[in-house]
């Protein structure tokens, strides 16, 4: 089923952009050679887990062959990075369509005085006239609870993330006159069916901004964050092995 589950996500729409960005480096937008070198061996399947060594990190977990620890451990700060990396890749795409915004929206603001944070970025005037909340999720496609429904149909894992930010998010998000959107994204690329709308939403933005293509601009928005996704995978499983022998 892992397999199956990886290869569905690895080959879903625009999940294997990052293949087809050109490396511009002063743009982080590019892999050096030890992360290329991870990269294409995690994204063929080939075994990244150093013969069944130990997390650094977490030393009572073992390494698995697909990655699929060294993509989920909360220890290291890597999956906050991953998160944080492409928070800011989608706000700077944001600035191409001249859309006004704010990042790490929502603490404090209702008057339950909820700490949450139901928004990685707030866009005014997005949906029916309200704003929205946009909250970025990584999960994968290999998780034990949804293995079984993403080793037969793509995404599986990005919907049931879809619907675990709907479950947070929603109540607060309706409190503040917030229309809540996830952007969930699977570790191998796939995204989920929201984020696709929101993302071709913002090329059309940013083709009309800009003067270039739709075609253009949704290349472009996929590649820039496919890119930033695959080098933050290609940094955790890297900080979880000692060589790539």
């Amino acid at each position: 089923p892992a397999n199956c589950a990886r290869l569905l996500s690895a080959s879903s729409p625009h999940a294997s952009a990052w293949l087809s960005v050109i490396p511009t480096p002063h743009k982080n937008l590019h892999l050096d050679p030890p992360e290329f070198q991870m990269a294409l061996k995690w994204w063929l399947g080939l075994d990244t887990s150093q013969n069944g060594s130990s997390c650094s990190f977490c030393p009572s977990h073992a390494l698995d062959p697909l990655g699929h620890h060294a993509l989920t451990c909360k220890s290291g700060g890597d999956s906050i990075f991953r998160h944080n990396s492409l928070r800011d890749t989608f706000w700077e795409s944001c600035k191409l369509a001249c859309i006004a915004g704010q990042i790490e929206a929502g603490s404090g603001l209702d008057v339950e005085g909820s700490r949450t944070r139901p928004a990685d970025i707030l866009l005014p005037n997005w949906e029916f006239g309200k704003p929205a909340a946009l909250d970025f999720t990584i999960t994968s496609a290999l998780n034990p609870s949804t293995l079984n429904e993403a080793s037969v149909m793509a995404g599986s894992a990005a919907s049931a993330a879809e619907i675990r930010k709907h479950v947070a998010n929603d109540e607060k998000c309706s409190r503040l006159g917030w229309v809540c959107i996830p952007l969930s994204v699977e570790t191998y690329g796939c995204w989920g069916e929201e984020a696709g709308r929101c993302l071709d939403r913002l090329a059309t933005r940013i083709a009309t901004r800009t003067g270039c293509s739709k075609s253009s601009a949704v290349s472009g928005l996929y590649g820039r964050l496919s890119i930033v996704l695959v080098r933050a995978n290609t940094r955790a499983l890297l900080a979880r092995s000692s060589s790539l022998s």
